[in-house]
């Protein structure tokens, strides 16, 4: 299912809860987050190979981002990156400077660039996403964010939607309460658990490849993909139950 009039899946007989994933499903970030992931990790690459006397193999949106990066705790990613190219780097602290060449380093080159971005551009939701959300909320459904990045309120604030979710699971309170990034559940889990929601009772909605797979692993009742980036059926393939390219599609 992708493009076009879809019946709506959430109904209040079958579900208590959606969960939603920020960046790509509520928010116009996804492209930014991949644009400033490349221009971190290109720097870094040049750099290293610069050193050695190798030749630069850039970082490649289309395949290095969403196969290691995206949807990933910010140094969950980094790491993940660096191991597909058979690069191992100290992992630092999540303190370490900008400029620090460790796994927290480069993380916090790429926080630092993404805020940038925000301070500068602002933040779009998408339409779609806004309407399914305030038409759910309506019949008596919970919502609520679940996503690896640690910029969500800043991100929610600008994009003015901040007051439409009661709970929220961020790449913080992932790292505080020490649970696993996508694709493993624990984010999900942890919301599910926040709102009082069996997980059968709940739907996850993902953009990402390892957002799917974190709904299908967490035993969730619905997983709903957001096809963004033409990815229909590799989020099929990963544990997405329905497809769609905007939850608009979804609208009663």
């Amino acid at each position: 299912m992708s493009g076009g009039k879809s019946p709506n899946p959430i109904t209040r007989d079958k579900f208590d809860a959606v969960l939603f994933d920020l960046d790509g499903v509520l928010t116009a970030t996804a492209t930014v987050h991949a644009k400033c992931w490349k221009i971190m990790f290109d720097e870094y690459l040049q750099n290293l190979a610069s050193r050695k006397g190798e030749p630069f193999q850039p970082f490649e949106i289309a395949t290095d981002y969403r196969l290691y990066v995206d949807g990933k705790p910010r140094f969950d990613g980094v790491r993940d990156f660096l191991r597909s190219r058979g690069i191992e780097l100290p992992e630092g602290t999540p303190d370490d400077s900008p400029h620090t060449e460790t796994v927290c380093g480069l993380g916090n080159r790429k926080n630092e660039l993404i805020n940038a971005v925000l301070e500068s551009d602002g933040v779009e939701s998408y339409e779609g996403s806004v309407a399914l959300i305030r038409q759910i909320r309506g019949e008596g459904i919970a919502v609520a964010v679940v996503t690896s990045s640690q910029n969500c309120d800043a991100v929610l604030k600008a994009a003015g939607i901040g007051d439409l979710f009661t709970v929220k699971v961020d790449g913080n309170v992932i790292h505080d309460q020490h649970l696993s990034g996508k694709p493993a559940p624990d984010g999900f889990l942890a919301a599910a658990k926040s709102l009082g929601v069996d997980p059968k009772r709940a739907v996850v909605v993902e953009d990402a490849i390892s957002g799917v797979q974190a709904g299908r692993n967490g035993g969730f009742g619905l997983v709903i993909g957001v096809a963004r980036k033409g990815d229909s059926e590799e989020l099929r393939n990963h544990g997405a139950d329905i497809v769609v390219k905007d939850l608009g599609e979804l609208l009663d």
